[in-house]
């Protein structure tokens, strides 16, 4: 819908390749292996757009810029949006805050780029303004008065109208030919929008509905229907993430059908964090019961050289034996309700994939390596 911003370049942020890392195994999607022969299948091959949407808190904005960097491959280009106004991407990849116009921020583990966008409804309306009225100036003086403003706030479905034009006018944006009768490519190979929240997202990308009240004709009409017919095309997925909890579960589940209530394409349901037990299976239901022996855990302790034979009855190592056997049932109960969530997810039809919990946070190596886990699961 809007014209193509200045592409503000900088310098991409070179990541170090990190060795690839196997995803827990799941019931719907088995892991590849890295070494299998041929070249790397892809579930969702042909979709131009991926949203990527999820309750608060677990962790979307991460994924989505994961699987940027898993799209971006031998040369492909992938755009990175968001349009929640957080800055939450270039916090991601130790970025300034993006402008409004794209910006390189990462070279792919398989020798793609992904760029950055951070879509701003007011800058998006007055864009549109000049394209479609040729009001230049005048546009910046309704910018200065307040008038754009006013303007998406008391009307939201103008403002998603603007937000999902600027992502629809990327995905169709093409680039010339150098050669005389060759055929246009896109700039983009492939688009990933950091989306709102599952509980919104359905209204958010079916913009056709909520403008029809505002313009029933016109340029502003025309173009939510292009956007929708985009959105409700098989070019078009939207991924769900969660974590293997009641709520984000139940959300999840709701957003699945509130998608294809909408005629909007569901892609995957992305299980964010999921933990790996740490102890046998055996001693995991001693502990899920409380009755893991604590003679054991202080053998345990002298042997690792943490308490000396001496001090096992000491109030210092009676505390240390009192929280590990505390941590050890919380993991056990943790554990049982992951697998819990999880096979309410698994009645859900879509396919469902996950990524490891990063015990040391989420940094730029963290990123890569949930990369490769999509990649190994054949999200990406």
């Amino acid at each position: 819908m809007c014209p193509s911003a200045p592409a503000v370049r900088t310098r991409p942020v070179r990541l170090r390749t990190l060795p690839s890392v196997t995803p827990p195994t799941a019931r719907s999607r088995r892991a590849r292996p890295a070494e299998a022969a041929g070249p790397r299948e892809r579930d969702f091959e042909g979709v131009r757009l991926h949203v990527v949407t999820g309750k608060g808190g677990t962790g979307k904005t991460t994924v989505a810029a994961a699987l940027a960097l898993a799209l971006a491959d031998q040369g492909r280009r992938t755009l990175l949006c968001e349009v929640e106004d957080r800055q939450g991407i270039a916090q991601l990849f130790d970025v300034p805050p993006l402008p409004y116009g794209e910006r390189s921020v990462a070279v792919g583990p398989w020798g793609g780029h992904v760029d950055a966008l951070a879509v701003e409804a007011q800058a998006a309306l007055l864009e549109y303004l000049d394209l479609f009225y040729r009001l230049g100036r005048a546009g910046r003086l309704l910018e200065k008065t307040g008038a754009v403003d006013f303007a998406t706030t008391i009307a939201p479905g103008l403002r998603d109208v603007l937000l999902t034009g600027k992502v629809y006018e990327a995905v169709r944006r093409m680039r010339k030919p150098h050669t005389r009768g060759a055929r246009p490519t896109p700039v983009y190979d492939t688009v990933v929008l950091d989306a709102p929240p599952t509980g919104r997202i359905s209204r958010f990308l079916n913009v056709n509905t909520e403008v029809s009240g505002l313009a029933r004709v016109g340029p502003i009409h025309n173009q939510a229907a292009s956007i929708m017919r985009l959105m409700q095309s098989p070019q078009t997925v939207v991924h769900l993430v969660t974590l293997l909890e009641e709520m984000p579960v139940q959300e999840t589940l709701d957003g699945v059908r509130e998608l294809h209530a909408a005629k909007l394409g569901v892609g995957g349901i992305i299980v964010n964090q999921v933990r790996d037990g740490l102890l046998p299976a055996r001693s995991l239901t001693l502990a899920g019961k409380g009755k893991l022996d604590a003679d054991v855990l202080r053998s345990g302790l002298v042997a690792a050289g943490l308490v000396k034979p001496a001090d096992t009855a000491s109030p210092r190592a009676t505390g240390m034996v009192e929280g590990l056997l505390s941590e050890a049932t919380a993991h056990s109960r943790r554990l049982a309700l992951q697998k819990r969530e999880r096979a309410e997810l698994d009645t859900a039809g879509p396919p469902v994939y996950e990524l490891s919990y990063l015990s040391g946070g989420v940094d730029l190596g963290g990123l890569y390596a949930l990369a490769r886990q999509m990649r190994d699961q054949g999200l990406a």
